[in-house]
């Protein structure tokens, strides 16, 4: 009983100190890619020790997977029983989430770039979660042709790859030098987009 408080407590530091870790990894990350940014760097940023980011993480790989994991969260809106409408709202999700231009959505696109030079870290980790992606996008297109508002013949696993393609090759534009400044009109044609390549009416 007595050390129940001071266990929560050193749990609560070390969230913390992750916390802390993960958001300077992805500012720096952000700014100037992941190639040049040191375990050491990454600690100073965050305001602590040069070690204490191998000592939370062990490694860059490590690092770079939990980055990586924190930066791709966006809030995926749920399903309301229109598979179409729920692709629509998805990708209108993930670029609003994008143009924000917050460190996690920079760090995102900056390491998906640098998997696609093949930097053999990231290659490995993206190919699985790109992987989940189409997986759950695949889901939602079943869901569309199940409830009809998705044509019967849409292919999903292809139909996933476009969505994909859509939402990444505009989040690119969105947050490049200059970027694409008309966010509403963007959304605006992705949605309709996706309804005209997948929807049951013409």
């Amino acid at each position: 009983m007595t050390d129940a408080p001071a266990r929560r407590t050193q749990e609560q530091r070390r969230a913390e100190t992750e916390r802390r870790v993960l958001d300077a990894a992805m500012e720096l990350i952000a700014r100037s890619g992941s190639r040049g940014v040191t375990l050491a760097q990454v600690g100073e940023a965050a305001g602590y020790s040069r070690g204490i980011v191998y000592h939370q993480f062990g490694s860059r790989e490590r690092l770079l997977e939990a980055v990586l994991d924190e930066a791709q969260r966006f809030g995926v809106p749920e399903y309301q029983g229109n598979g179409l409408e729920h692709l629509a709202r998805i990708v209108e999700a993930y670029l609003r989430n994008v143009a924000q231009r917050t460190p996690s959505a920079r760090a995102f696109l900056q390491l998906w770039g640098e998997a696609i030079a093949a930097d053999p870290a990231l290659m490995p980790l993206f190919a699985q979660r790109d992987a989940d992606f189409r997986q759950f996008l695949v889901t939602v297109v079943r869901q569309g042709v199940t409830d009809g508002s998705i044509r019967d013949d849409v292919d999903p696993t292809a139909a996933a790859v476009l969505i994909l393609a859509l939402v990444r090759g505009c989040g690119l534009q969105l947050i490049a030098n200059p970027p694409v400044r008309n966010l509403p009109a963007l959304v605006r044609e992705a949605k309709r987009s996706v309804r005209a390549a997948f929807g049951t009416t013409p």
